[in-house]
């Protein structure tokens, strides 16, 4: 499906993302590689980024690349390379450390750090944040505040779902606005499909190897027939590479960590031709008015 062109049945356009990191820097890889040992893994970033690169190529689809900043500092022109085939740059922090294990001035100087690297290297400004792990929840969002004091025009972090390392299930399901100390910054959450009073996960990573795909495509499918609204999609570099080095994990990070890589890449074209994408910014520009949630709201779970 070519780039701007929607799906036929709905003219809805949804947002690809890719979080791009690599594959040993995974939160759940934490406690057995260091950040001072990232430096002697061997890296397939760059070569799993391109991978990508020219399968959106492939499909004419443009997508938001969330570039952690380690990553920029190390290959920029990797960062060249999708700025310059009209992705959209944003910002997945600089060292990968979760949200909410962080001080608010450890978490300024992240952010600061990488959207300087990724501007300086990108050529362009840098709109949007997402949280390394979906990091942002009820004990950690007083980073909004300094997400909206630095100049961010979104972030894409708050997980409307019940999960054992992030998540806010009762926050709202479609982008909305959050009224912060330090101005409006619009919340793009990674989509789920209401069900039985639950929210269920359709928005791609690890749902999208682990679950059939036919699950990924009912829930897109739903969203844009039934809710007229598009979808928020993202994945990770390293998930189109099975051939990547295992590291001794534990039984359930191994699970969630290796179960069908091998299947993603022909998942990932099926999903390019069955749906239309575009970047995270693209659907902001043509999004309706949005509704507006205070901090207290959405910490007290009243979306």
């Amino acid at each position: 499906m070519k780039a701007g062109a929607t799906n036929t049945e709905t003219g809805i356009v949804n947002a690809m993302s890719v979080d791009v990191e690599d594959y040993f820097q995974v939160s759940a890889f934490d406690e057995i590689v260091s950040r001072a040992e990232w430096d002697t893994h061997q890296s397939r970033v760059v070569g799993n980024t391109d991978r990508l690169l020219a399968l959106f190529a492939e499909f004419e689809v443009r997508a938001s690349f969330f570039v952690l900043g380690w990553v920029a500092e190390r290959h920029p022109a990797l960062v060249r390379r999708i700025a310059a085939a009209g992705h959209e740059v944003a910002s997945h922090g600089y060292a990968h450390d979760l949200v909410y294990n962080l001080t608010p001035e450890r978490f300024r100087a992240d952010v600061r750090r990488a959207r300087r690297l990724l501007e300086d290297v990108g050529g362009a400004a840098v709109e949007g944040y997402r949280a390394p792990t979906f990091s942002i929840t009820r004990q950690s969002l007083w980073a909004l505040d300094v997400l909206a004091e630095e100049g961010y025009r979104y972030d894409a972090s708050i997980f409307p779902v019940h999960h054992d390392r992030y998540g806010i299930p009762a926050a709202p399901r479609h982008p909305y606005q959050i009224v912060t100390k330090g101005g409006v910054l619009t919340e793009v959450p990674p989509s789920t499909v209401a069900w039985s009073g639950l929210n269920l996960p359709v928005a791609g990573g690890g749902y999208f190897r682990l679950l059939p795909y036919v699950w990924t495509h009912w829930g897109i499918a739903r969203v844009n027939r039934t809710e007229q609204r598009p979808i928020v999609f993202y994945l990770h570099p390293w998930e189109v590479d099975p051939d990547q080095p295992r590291l001794p994990a534990a039984g359930l990070s191994r699970f969630r960590h290796y179960r069908n890589l091998h299947r993603t890449e022909r998942r990932l074209r099926s999903l390019l031709g069955d749906f239309a994408f575009g970047p995270v910014r693209d659907l902001l520009d043509g999004a309706a008015p949005l509704s507006s949630l205070s901090m207290d709201a959405l910490a007290a779970g009243h979306a």
